[in-house]
C-alpha cells in the first residue's frame, strides 16, 4: 500500500524531477513570466517544444521552440544587465532527442560524443552549429541576450542554439543593438523588475537547405513592474531585412503580431501589464 501511495504521490506532482523539455512553463518555470503567466496560444507552433533552459542545474529562462522550422518562437527571461566577459561556446538541447538525454543544456560534441547521439539524430531534433555556417548577410542573432544577465552563469545559458535565430547582419550589429543595449537602459530606469520577451515571426525563406527558417520579423516586449501601484509597458518589431526598430505600446504589439501569426488575437502578458 504504501508504495502505492508514493506512486500516487509522484503522479500527481509534475515538479519533481521534471526535464528540461516540460509540457508547460506555468508548472516548470513560471518565474519569468509577470504574474506566472505565458503567452497565449496565439504563438503556438504546430509542433512546439516547452524549454526551461537549464544550465549549471538552474532555471535561466524560458523559451517555446519550433521543432519544425528549427527556431525559438520566443525567450522570456527578467532583465538584469550586468557588465562580464561574452561566453563563445554555443550548445544544444539534449532533451529535444528525447526526455532520457541530459536535462541540462551541452555542447554537441558531448552529446556525439559522450552520450553516443547520431549526429543525424541530433540535426533531425534542432538546428545545429553547422547550419549557421557560411552565412551572407546573416548572422547568429540572439532572442535573450546575454548582455541582458548579470552572472556568467546565465550569460553561457543564452548561448544555446535554441535561443537564437538568422537575423540580418546589418540589423543585429545596429539598430536591434540600440535597442537591446540603450532603450531597455533608459526605458527600465526605476523598475523593480522587469519580465522581457523576445520572439521571432517565421518567414518565407530558410538556410541550411530548408533546414532552420529565416525570420521575417523580429520583436520584443517588457513589462516593467515599478512599484505596487505602477506597472508600465512597451514594445518593439523589425522587419528582417532592415536596420529599423519599430516602437510600440504593448497593446499595438500584440496586434500586429495577431496579424502576422494569425492563430488568433496575441496576448504576452497578464491582464494587469498595460496595453496602452
Amino acid at each position: 500500500m504504501l508504495w502505492l501511495l508514493l506512486l500516487q504521490v509522484l503522479v500527481s506532482c509534475p515538479w519533481l524531477g521534471h526535464s528540461e523539455v516540460v509540457n508547460s512553463f506555468e508548472t516548470s518555470c513560471p518565474q519569468f513570466f509577470f504574474r506566472e503567466t505565458p503567452p497565449n496560444e496565439g504563438l503556438e507552433p504546430q509542433a512546439p517544444a516547452w524549454i526551461c533552459q537549464r544550465y549549471k542545474n538552474q532555471y535561466h529562462f524560458a523559451t517555446l521552440y519550433d521543432r519544425n522550422r528549427r527556431i525559438p518562437v520566443y525567450s522570456a527571461y527578467i532583465y538584469q544587465p550586468g557588465p562580464g566577459k561574452r561566453p563563445n561556446t554555443w550548445m544544444v538541447e539534449p532533451q529535444l532527442i528525447g526526455p532520457t538525454y541530459p536535462k541540462t543544456m551541452e555542447k554537441e560534441w558531448t552529446l556525439l560524443n559522450r552520450y553516443n547521439v547520431s549526429s543525424e539524430k541530433l540535426r533531425q531534433s534542432q538546428a545545429v552549429l553547422q547550419d549557421y555556417k557560411n552565412l551572407t548577410g546573416l548572422n547568429r542573432g540572439h532572442l535573450n541576450p546575454n548582455g541582458h544577465h548579470e552572472d556568467f552563469s546565465s550569460r553561457m545559458a543564452t548561448f544555446s542554439l535554441t535561443n537564437i535565430v538568422p537575423q540580418d547582419e546589418k540589423l543585429n550589429g545596429g539598430a536591434w543593438n540600440n535597442y537591446e543595449q540603450q532603450t531597455m537602459i533608459r526605458r527600465t530606469q526605476g523598475c523593480q523588475t522587469t519580465y522581457a520577451i523576445v520572439g521571432a515571426v517565421p518567414g518565407n525563406n530558410y538556410i541550411a537547405k530548408g533546414r532552420v527558417n529565416k525570420p521575417s520579423h523580429l520583436w520584443a516586449a517588457a513589462c516593467c513592474v515599478v512599484d505596487n501601484s505602477y506597472i508600465k509597458a512597451w514594445g518593439v518589431i523589425a522587419a528582417n531585412d532592415k536596420n529599423q526598430v519599430e516602437l510600440l505600446t504593448l497593446g499595438e504589439l500584440e496586434d500586429t503580431l495577431s496579424e502576422l501569426y494569425g492563430r488568433g488575437q496575441v496576448s504576452l502578458f497578464d491582464s494587469d501589464c498595460p496595453r496602452e
